[in-house]
């Protein structure tokens, strides 16, 4: 089992960073082609949009404890107000190594939790009442430990750095085809065709592909919680009983936001059907990988 969630952890990080440096490819692929295309007299786009994008992701990420909380109308609670649901988080931080997050309960009849907070100091744990009702104690247990894994894997700094990437590409491809058909391009150029149309081609696709990859880091961070929690727990049976609970369960959280859809263990947003923009694995591929850590046969959809 330990050679098993440690090449799970391994493999989803390898994974991660590979991501991101595809997304810097993009992005400096996205420079060149803007330039081309209007001759390199619009390089002034670049620091203009990398202000905007990141004055708004980072201020969401500054604030991302407050702002989801507020989004989810999630109320943090104290020991005395639940406290066999404190006590498993206690339980849970002393084994990851953690500090202690804030607990919150969101009142919501869907079984579901979520993580948030800029860093493990300012970290906030979210249970619904729908998961706080249909969960015994070793599955919250799992749940709380995929959650402080999202905590301990900075996974709010990594999915910041992935939207920033993904926004920016969006502002330059909008304010590069702003300048392309409205001006911005020098007639008198004898730029390369053959450039101009590659160009093209990158500024109408970069954004769609910083998009794919944005979804496909946030399932791979899904899935490196998933076996760091078993890191800390050592117990893959409460987590993966939990994720079978969830995929018997058909109900979804009422606030539904594409803002915050990522940061739930089930998205409530992602389909049944497999989708290059699920920001989640399908719950029965997570279900067979922790079946695998405990030597059982994985079953089918």
């Amino acid at each position: 089992m330990a050679v098993s969630f440690r090449a799970q952890q391994k493999s989803n990080q390898r994974k991660t960073w590979f991501l991101l440096g595809t997304m810097f490819v993009a992005l400096v692929l996205m420079i060149w082609a803007i330039g081309t295309i209007l001759n390199f007299q619009a390089y002034l786009l670049v620091p203009i949009a990398v202000g905007i994008s990141l004055i708004g992701v980072w201020t969401s990420y500054w604030k991302s404890d407050t702002l989801v909380l507020a989004m989810t109308h999630a109320k943090v609670v104290e020991h005395e107000d639940a406290p066999q649901l404190y006590n498993i988080v206690e339980e849970v931080t002393m084994a990851a190594g953690l500090p202690m997050p804030k607990v919150a309960i969101v009142d919501d009849p869907a079984p579901n939790a979520f993580a948030t907070g800029r860093d493990p100091e300012h970290a906030v744990i979210a249970f619904t009442t729908g998961i706080l009702r249909v969960m015994d104690r070793e599955q919250l247990q799992g749940i709380a430990a995929h959650e402080m894994a999202h905590v301990g894997n900075r996974d709010t700094l990594v999915m910041a750095v992935a939207a920033t990437t993904a926004g920016l590409l969006a502002i330059l491809a909008d304010m590069g085809a702003r300048m392309a058909f409205f001006g911005g391009r020098d007639s008198n150029s004898n730029s390369n065709p053959f450039a101009q149309i590659i160009s093209i081609v990158i500024l109408l696709l970069a954004p769609i592909a910083a998009l794919l990859i944005r979804a496909s880091i946030s399932r791979k961070r899904e899935s490196l919680a998933d076996a760091t929690a078993v890191e800390f727990t050592r117990n893959p049976n409460g987590l993966r009983r939990a994720l079978e609970t969830l995929a018997q369960d058909s109900t979804v959280v009422q606030q539904k936001s594409t803002a915050v859809a990522h940061v739930w263990i089930e998205s409530p947003l992602d389909g049944k059907s497999k989708s290059m923009f699920d920001t989640h694995p399908p719950l029965s591929d997570r279900i067979n990988i922790l079946r695998e850590m405990e030597g059982l046969p994985p079953v089918g959809e």
